[in-house]
């Protein structure tokens, strides 16, 4: 027996959540929304710094990259989330939109409607801001959207030593200007994660004409006489979709659940045997994703939480937060950075910093035992593209993931600059008082050979894959400009793989946007 709804979304993750919710805002229509992941019931999913847990594993698929053939074949752990709220669930909660030139950008490469001024609305409808409210920002909506409630006083420093090297002070990251170092605003509300389970399910969750299912994997989307009429459940067979399928599934999860459909590069299908339904070479191609170098620091004193780290000093930091919503546990470890130029021709800046309030933050990067700090760089505009593809046509098998990491080799030495030039902030006089000394490159890396090979042991990725879904107006485009799949009727993705460029920042509140417009789309496509 086949359950009809008008709309399946698979993947609950940043995006699909958000359009589930919005929806479902018109009482008849009926939307079923399967996630592959659990309910984000555990109580590190709401806490802002159980994302130090979440590299490590809780709430991920587990995967990895391929080997990076420009990088030493070096392999890097690739976490993507497999929980409700997905990326958004387990990140670092970092609400960043890019620059105004990126979406411009992809006007100009034929995505009409998605122009800074286009998506502008948009990133404003989410928002529950707690701190501005202008052209750039919005109260009310469903995300909220806050300032740090936990910095400590080596950020105040580090933005004085910014400043020794021209890199002024920035309020409003997400304002009117990107340029300079600040406080990252975070997607928090009364100092607990706001992911879009949070934000958006939550709210609908009892709505007649919602239904949500977790722990349900889809191993293919359903084609017939060029429509896509449903989706097939493990060990259930088929649900039907009066109007839509629409595929939520991620930068690699989508283009995975493609090709596992016969949906993608048809000699790429062939040669593992799937039936091939529809030749779109562009599936699972275009992958863009930020690759992130950093430098740690050994601290003159415990200016930092690596202290809490410590199991008696973990119950008192817990203790701390109820108490007071104050210290480690409400901090999300990276809420200070901005950005800067690697190039001094770019038309933007094109690198981002981090800095971590510890060491050892995140899965491959090591702590210091006495504590540290963190500063992470990452060049912004990769003009490096990879692939993911299938390992076989077992739907339980790990994705081959190819961000192919400088493959330009402009990348590399963008991302060198880059992390030269955390190393020289954090030099600066106004941070002596806090930084014993650099522990990582150290003092032994010194020319540009040096740093390749340091970076080859010690870079990871910032968790930012997009592109393999992109839209576009050419040939070679996956979807057009309203998301909808080029060649296959009633099938739509709507995620970060829509991307056709990377944006200049962290990604969750961009693929919130795309969510937002995205269910406009559907409602103007549908009549409701």
């Amino acid at each position: 027996m086949t359950i009809q709804y008008d709309f399946i979304i698979v993947g609950g993750g940043s995006a699909g959540s958000v359009m589930a919710a919005r929806l479902t805002e018109h009482p008849d229509t009926r939307v079923l929304l399967l996630e592959a992941g659990a309910r984000d019931r555990h109580p590190l999913y709401h806490l802002p710094a159980g994302f130090a847990k979440m590299t490590k594993g809780i709430g991920s698929w587990g995967w990895s990259t391929v080997p990076q053939k420009h990088m030493n074949d070096m392999v890097i752990p690739y976490t993507q989330a497999r929980v409700l709220g997905g990326g958004s669930t387990i990140n670092a909660q970092i609400y960043t939109r890019g620059n105004a030139l990126d979406y411009d950008e992809w006007r100009q490469m034929g995505c009409a409607g998605w122009g800074y001024d286009d998506v502008l609305p948009y990133f404003r409808k989410s928002e529950d801001n707690d701190t501005f409210e202008d052209r750039y920002h919005g109260k009310g909506g469903p995300l909220g959207v806050s300032q740090p409630s936990a910095p400590l006083p080596i950020c105040e420093a580090y933005f004085e030593a910014a400043g020794k090297l021209g890199i002024p002070r920035n309020h409003d990251l997400t304002g009117a200007s990107q340029d300079g170092v600040g406080y990252y605003q975070l997607t928090q509300r009364n100092v607990r994660r706001c992911s879009t389970s949070v934000a958006f399910l939550n709210p609908a969750r009892k709505r007649p004409n919602m239904t949500i299912r977790t722990g349900a994997q889809v191993t293919r989307i359903v084609v017939e006489k060029g429509r896509a009429i449903g989706v097939e459940l493990a060990g259930e067979g088929v649900i039907r979709a009066e109007a839509e399928v629409i595929l939520s599934s991620g930068t690699i999860g989508s283009p995975r659940l493609l090709m596992l459909s016969g949906i993608g590069p048809a000699d790429h299908l062939g040669e593992l045997g799937i039936p091939v339904v529809f030749d779109q070479p562009g599936v699972g191609s275009n992958l863009q994703d930020h690759i992130d170098l950093f430098l740690i620091a050994e601290c003159t004193g415990p200016h930092t939480y690596d202290r809490y780290s410590k199991p008696h000093m973990s119950v008192v930091a817990g203790l701390q937060y109820l108490l007071t919503r104050k210290g480690p546990v409400a901090s999300s470890l990276f809420e200070t950075g901005g950005f800067w130029y690697a190039d001094p021709d770019a038309r933007s800046p094109d690198i981002q910093f981090h800095l971590g309030l510890g060491s050892g933050i995140e899965a491959g990067v090591e702590a210091m035992p006495n504590g540290g700090v963190t500063l992470n760089s990452a060049y912004m505009r990769p003009r490096s593209r990879g692939t993911v593809r299938l390992a076989s046509d077992d739907p339980a098998a790990a994705p081959l993931i190819d961000p192919n990491y400088w493959q330009d080799p402009y990348d590399r030495e963008m991302s060198i600059r880059g992390l030269k030039l955390a190393r020289e902030i954090m030099a600066q006089e106004p941070l002596k008082p806090f930084v014993k000394a650099e522990r990582l490159p150290g003092p032994e890396v010194t020319t540009d050979q040096d740093y390749f090979d340091y970076a080859c042991n010690h870079s990871k990725t910032d968790y930012h894959p997009v592109g393999t879904c992109r839209m576009g107006i050419d040939d070679d485009a996956v979807l057009d400009t309203s998301l909808r799949f080029r060649g296959i009727d009633g099938l739509r993705v709507v995620d970060a793989s829509v991307m056709p460029t990377l944006i200049s920042s962290n990604t969750n509140a961009a693929t919130i946007m795309i969510a937002e417009k995205a269910a406009d789309l559907v409602r103007e496509a549908h009549g409701s």
